[in-house]
């Protein structure tokens, strides 16, 4: 028996086993949330709100950092170049991504499935637009820094070139928000604490076997191979470049060809390590919690996924789309600068970067400019 104090209601609805039922799901809606979640007890209130309290911050923090890299972007003539055009439009997906979280929120609040399954739509495709379009950015993010240091005359993007790009971002994009949508292919469906929802991983059919095994490689493991790919080029390339320059500085008996050199005492290759570390870290962190859940869901041991658990893929992603911004932009130093004389307040001392810069591929990767 139940302890009365639960707020579900034990029901047996043949065919299939029992099931547990909560308070907080019409009748009407109970068709569209998949079975494995109707085996878990209700989660406390405790842990709706602190879920809430957490996102809150999220949204924050995302709108606020990316809200300013749109504006300051769109509005300073210093930074309408076009590798910058893909930063904005990284800031315009989590900015998105966030834009969501109040359907979230509020089911939070009424502890579960509160806005039903229109609200559970909406969720689902702007995460989707949102978290593929951001995961496609990243890769061409990756692809115009590696053409702009392993080729620096002729390697940049034009801006013709760049919105092209943005465009067929979105037409690849666009497709894996309406097929679930439209049910064509594969469906949205409510997850954990059903309070969000995202693509439906748990229906034991082909078809979704099917549907996760290609989303989880044209949305996930391709961008990340090739993010991985680009910027281990690159920090390659900028290593053989730096060696370069010190046996030519050997050569002619100087400590180093940079006349800035003292002033920038940490080595070109140890930045560029950094900055293209820190972004590969950042996009599996994002979404290879999510990726091996899916592929748990469809192929594995349903078992392991219960509704706390798949909670964490979720607040993954929403504290990525929080950190891009600092990565990609507020680290930028002509964006500082620009923030600097719009905002003054902010008081954040930033001085104009030396004229006197021999090499330019370290500026290259930590903004792209």
């Amino acid at each position: 028996m139940l302890n009365d104090s639960l707020r579900w209601e034990a029901r047996i609805l043949p065919p299939g086993p029992p099931r547990l039922l909560g308070w907080n799901v019409p009748p009407e809606e109970l068709i569209h949330i998949p079975e494995h979640w109707l085996v878990y007890p209700e989660p406390k209130p405790a842990f709706h709100y602190l879920l809430a309290l957490v996102y809150v911050a999220f949204t924050f923090v995302a709108l606020l950092g990316n809200g300013l890299v749109i504006w300051i972007f769109g509005v300073a003539k210093s930074l309408r170049t076009p590798s910058n055009m893909f930063v904005i439009n990284l800031a315009f997906c989590d900015f998105m991504m966030m834009l969501k979280t109040p359907i979230f929120i509020y089911n939070s609040y009424h502890n579960g499935f509160a806005l039903g399954n229109l609200g559970c739509q909406i969720f689902a495709v702007m995460g989707t637009l949102s978290g593929i379009g951001a995961a496609i950015t990243n890769a061409a993010i990756a692809f115009d820094r590696y053409r702009t240091i392993a080729r620096p005359l002729d390697g940049k993007l034009s801006q013709g070139h760049v919105l092209l790009f943005i465009v067929l971002i979105w037409v690849y994009v666009i497709p894996w928000a309406l097929m679930p949508l439209m049910g064509v292919w594969g469906r949205f469906a409510p997850e954990g604490f059903l309070t969000t929802c995202t693509f439906d991983y748990l229906t034991d059919t082909p078809e979704t076997r099917y549907f996760v095994a290609t989303i989880f490689t044209f949305s996930y493991a391709i961008p990340m191979l090739l993010i991985i790919y680009y910027y281990s080029q690159i920090v390659g390339h900028v290593v053989n470049h730096e060696k370069s320059l010190r046996e030519q500085a050997k050569k002619m008996n100087v400590e180093s060809l940079r006349s800035n050199a003292n002033t920038h005492a940490q080595s070109a290759e140890i930045r560029i390590a950094k900055a293209a570390i820190t972004i590969c870290f950042l996009f599996v962190a994002s979404w290879t919690p999510y990726g091996v859940m899916a592929m748990i869901g469809a192929f594995g041991n349903k078992s392991l996924l219960t509704p706390a658990v798949t909670m964490i893929p979720a607040c993954a992603c929403k504290f990525v789309a929080c950190l891009d911004p600092y990565v990609y932009a507020i680290s930028h130093p002509k964006y500082r600068l620009e923030l600097q004389k719009r905002l003054p307040w902010l008081d954040l001392q930033e001085s104009p970067p030396p004229a006197d810069t021999v090499s330019s591929t370290t500026e290259v990767v930590n903004s792209p400019n």
